[in-house]
């Protein structure tokens, strides 16, 4: 998520209409404390609440875990995997070494 302090709007519009165009969020700040989020318009938004919307943003971009985004959409962990199983989206983003270490781990603690 792409940081901006209310001075550098002016200069910087573009490239936070950039960020609005590929659907990330941007956070405005004011003396260094956060002001508002930028959050891009879309069908999704519309769809399903901005707080569902950002809460798959957010995850998506490795910034909440799937239980701090289930409880920003005002879901159950369950219904928020759920929901982002319906989008496409994966849970899961282990590469695949540290996948078998997990489950080589798994298996000798049964």
């Amino acid at each position: 998520m792409q940081t901006f302090t209310i001075r550098e709007l002016r200069e910087r519009s573009g490239e936070l209409s950039r960020e609005a165009e590929e659907g990330r969020l941007a956070l405005v700040t004011r003396h260094g404390r956060p002001l508002f989020v930028s959050v891009p318009f879309t069908d999704d938004l519309l769809e399903a609440g901005v707080h569902t919307a950002m809460a798959v943003s957010l995850f998506k971009n490795g910034e909440l875990t799937s239980a701090r985004a289930a409880k920003l959409a005002r879901m159950s962990l369950a219904q928020f995997l759920a929901h982002l199983g319906d989008q496409g989206i994966a849970v899961l983003d282990h590469d695949p070494a540290e996948l078998e270490q997990e489950l080589a781990a798994f298996d000798a603690a049964q």
